[in-house]
């Protein structure tokens, strides 16, 4: 049988080469190399098989009804209006003078619940609009979208990432909100510093796009979407999930029964798709035609991503048959602070490794957590789990370069030159990255939560 860290390195070199030299699709890539490392692993013949399809039906079973609501709560957001609803009463509470810190927030509250492409393609325009009153920091205003939206995409569900990562590593979905926001919140306001002092040092006017940045939307608005509306969609499963987590950790018996219910990820989300239909209806004035046209057209994106996702998670449970997990624990004879630190910086430089070879933030927390779940589920940490996920969070953030999609959201629609997006999209990426990686050490270590 093949050394564990031996198939470690060939699932590394298969992945990362059917992504980049081959151009496979991550779920092509992601499920062939679970196959090809399956079939090496110890086991029953047909055990190597089936346990592919096992470890995608539990990944798939966990996150799947999740991620496709969020994106119809995203939709929903978006048609409605609610989600300009809360980008004007952040520029309407701080003013267009501190357009930046709106942008940013705006930016951070949107990918909680809508993917970071949609966030950037809603917020560009506004931006643009507030360069032709001011003539003055474009790039400011552009990147502190980026540095905002980016610091929740990655460390707060239910976006797919952290959500796969929460599943893979066995981190209940309450604690992963709770500590990816509060991780989050010092680094989008890391990327927000980077953004002033980027913006003194490079002024950048925008380049004319090639089409409209924001397609317009069939039909007015009838009722214009409150701002207590708007906002509901995130903030009412966030509370509701939260509240599970809290309930349970204080011991609350006559509570759990009911939180136990509506704070399960599936209902939470569920009454938050309900809420976000309801706004679509009732501003649009939208038919049960358009309500199903808006709900398919979410669900075929959804659908990609759940592949990918379950996809890892099959690729995960191949090697832990594989005894990887035993094998990199073996390399800390005993999981003590220095050790388990030592276990923290690990999960941050692979993700930030595959993020460099292959792009994708999303795929790069997906087979970092497969890699290390085994190690964070069957050791006695000196800290909760929850933070070797947003270290492999803030990982898939450094090193964003050409392959990445972000850097070409970010420099066509913002009508950055390549150059110069390497010169802000990788650095500030980096920036909330990084910054999210040693908040997480610092709450490993003043904060552990065991």
């Amino acid at each position: 049988m093949l050394n564990p860290l031996v198939l470690l390195a060939l699932a590394m070199t298969l992945v990362i080469g059917a992504i980049v030299v081959l151009r496979l699709n991550a779920f092509l890539a992601l499920i062939g190399t679970a196959l090809v490392i399956s079939l090496l692993a110890p086991g029953e013949p047909a055990e190597r098989v089936t346990r592919v399809a096992d470890g995608f039906a539990r990944t798939a079973g966990s996150i799947g009804i999740i991620i496709a609501l969020a994106a119809i709560v995203g939709a929903a957001m978006m048609e409605s209006g609610a989600s300009d609803r809360i980008v004007n009463a952040f520029v309407r509470l701080l003013g267009e003078q501190r357009g930046a810190i709106a942008l940013g927030a705006t930016g951070f509250v949107l990918s909680i619940p809508v993917f970071f492409d949609t966030v950037f393609y809603l917020l560009v325009p506004l931006a643009r609009s507030m360069h032709a009153r001011s003539r003055r920091h474009y790039l400011r205003n552009l990147m502190a979208i980026a540095g905002g939206a980016a610091a929740t995409h990655t460390l707060v569900p239910p976006t797919p990432g952290p959500l796969a990562v929460s599943s893979a590593l066995q981190v209940e979905l309450g604690t992963m909100v709770i500590v990816g926001l509060v991780v989050a919140v010092p680094a989008a306001i890391a990327g927000l510093f980077f953004a002033y002092w980027a913006d003194q040092r490079m002024p950048l006017d925008p380049a004319p796009l090639d089409r409209p940045p924001v397609e317009e939307r069939a039909g007015a608005v009838r009722k214009p979407v409150s701002l207590g509306g708007a906002i509901a969609p995130i903030v009412l499963p966030v509370v509701l999930i939260a509240a599970n987590t809290v309930a349970t950790a204080l011991h609350a018996d006559a509570l759990i029964p009911f939180t136990s219910v509506l704070g399960n990820p599936n209902v939470a989300l569920l009454l938050a798709t309900a809420v976000a239909i309801g706004l679509y209806v009732r501003a649009r004035g939208a038919s049960r035609i358009e309500v199903g046209s808006l709900s398919e057209h979410a669900l075929t994106s959804a659908g990609v991503i759940i592949l990918i996702t379950a996809a890892g998670g099959a690729f995960g449970a191949t090697l832990q048959a594989a005894k990887v997990g035993p094998a990199i624990q073996a390399l800390f004879p005993s999981i003590g602070p220095g050790a388990g630190f030592a276990l923290l910086l690990l999960a941050f430089g692979i993700s930030s490794l595959i993020k460099i070879a292959q792009g994708s933030s999303t795929v790069a927390m997906i087979t970092t957590a497969g890699m290390l779940g085994a190690v964070v589920t069957g050791a006695a940490l000196p800290f909760h789990p929850v933070y070797v996920a947003t270290s492999i969070s803030g990982g898939a953030l450094v090193g964003a370069w050409m392959n990445d999609s972000g850097f070409w959201v970010f420099s066509k629609l913002g009508g950055v030159p390549e150059r110069a997006t390497l010169l802000t999209w990788t650095p500030i990426a980096a920036v909330v990255g990084t910054t999210a990686f040693v908040t997480t050490l610092l709450l490993a270590f003043l904060l552990p939560l065991r």
